[in-house]
């Protein structure tokens, strides 16, 4: 069948969890077209992928045919609603692409359990860490 046409039995929270991993995609997008130079340039499409702690970005983009890497985001945000033009709605770093940097696990989305994405300050996992890769 096509991809279109396939129908899946998910629950509300699965749909609620699928839809926060996605929206802490879009989030990393954001911030690589954000920390980079030209903004993500080139022919090609860029991309986003998960930075595993242990390795550097210009590894991790370096084992696809994205070799360039622009950045080594990490980044967070709080649960709910701003209340304040003065209040803290996330964080974010840019480690660049040569270090492993803060090399946490708890940093590691593919490490994560499926509901780390629900994780904040409170629980002490409340970054994650994102390699901004491009096509030469």
């Amino acid at each position: 069948k096509q991809w279109y046409q396939r129908r899946v039995a998910i629950t509300a929270g699965e749909l609620d969890r699928a839809h926060a991993w996605q929206a802490l995609h879009m989030a990393a997008a954001a911030a690589c077209r954000g920390s980079t130079p030209t903004g993500g340039s080139g022919p090609n499409g860029n991309a986003v992928l998960a930075k595993e702690n242990t390795r550097s970005c210009d590894q991790v983009c370096g084992d696809t045919a994205l070799k360039l890497c622009d950045a080594d985001i990490s980044i967070s945000g709080y649960k709910g609603k701003a209340t304040s033009y003065s209040q803290r709605l996330g964080h974010y770093y840019n480690y660049g692409c040569r270090s492993p940097g803060n090399r946490s696990g708890r940093f590691d989305e593919v490490k994560a359990g499926g509901d780390g994405v629900f994780s904040d300050h409170s629980t002490g996992n409340w970054y994650y860490r994102f390699c901004c890769c491009r096509k030469a």
